[in-house]
């Protein structure tokens, strides 16, 4: 199966399982699931949360327990502006200047609470937290196909602020898990060299440590991008490499 039939299974699986949450319809999105509340718990045990004070997090609905969570232990949180529209392409959340911790992080909320920030003035990233369409036991992450995600992993990449000792955890419904135990999917999943692979996959009923095997990219893979793409993304166009 590639991407996106196994996207279809997922999504589609989660709506006719009736575990779906809002937004809806889950298509198309990060889809949002019953029990995303349990699983952020179940991540907050984990020596890799503990051991955190700054997290990246993805904007979307089922990761909104996980970034309260991080505020309320007093953890820095950045959220990507949407589509990355923005040079200063981060929210910037300091819980010691929040006044409704609980407000902000909702990305309706985040612009009116979070100090926008380019990706310099991101302090070093402790824990990347991804939202994920599916996911495998060892660590291969699909997500709603745009490639935001690995694309923000990317510029920090670049930038030393992720590393190879940066960890990095999905929070996802055991159906989103593919040959888990209750997966709807039994397939390979496809592995691009823009992939970001998940170190952690945290279910609402387990915790995962996958032991990858897949790389971490270093960089932005500048030859997978056009040039129209580039240019609606002031993060990426100030940084190109420069082409004859």
């Amino acid at each position: 199966m590639d991407k996106q039939a196994i996207r279809a299974a997922v999504w589609d699986a989660l709506e006719a399982e009736g575990v779906a949450r809002f937004p809806f319809p889950p298509h198309d999105r990060i889809p949002n699931f019953e029990g995303a509340e349990r699983a952020a718990d179940r991540l907050t045990e984990t020596a890799v949360w503990d051991a955190a004070e700054t997290v990246k997090a993805n904007p979307d609905s089922p990761q909104l327990p996980v970034r309260r969570a991080a505020l309320r232990a007093g953890k820095t949180v950045y959220m990507a502006v949407p589509r990355l529209r923005d040079e200063k392409c981060f929210y910037e959340l300091d819980p010691d200047r929040l006044e409704d911790i609980e407000a902000a992080p909702a990305v309706s909320n985040v612009a009116d609470h979070a100090e926008q920030v380019g990706p310099e003035a991101v302090e070093s990233v402790d824990l990347v937290v991804s939202g994920s369409v599916a996911v495998t036991e060892d660590g291969a992450r699909i997500g709603k196909g745009e490639g935001f995600s690995d694309l923000e992993y990317a510029v920090l990449a670049e930038l030393g602020l992720v590393t190879d000792a940066t960890a990095v955890v999905t929070t996802v419904h055991e159906l989103q898990v593919v040959g888990g135990p209750e997966g709807v999917v039994e397939s390979d999943v496809p592995v691009d060299a823009h992939d970001v692979p998940m170190d952690y996959v945290v279910t609402p009923e387990r915790t995962v440590e996958t032991g990858t095997p897949y790389d971490r990219p270093t960089g932005v893979d500048w030859g997978a991008l056009s040039a129209e793409r580039i240019a609606e993304m002031p993060v990426l166009a100030a940084r190109a490499p420069e082409t004859e």
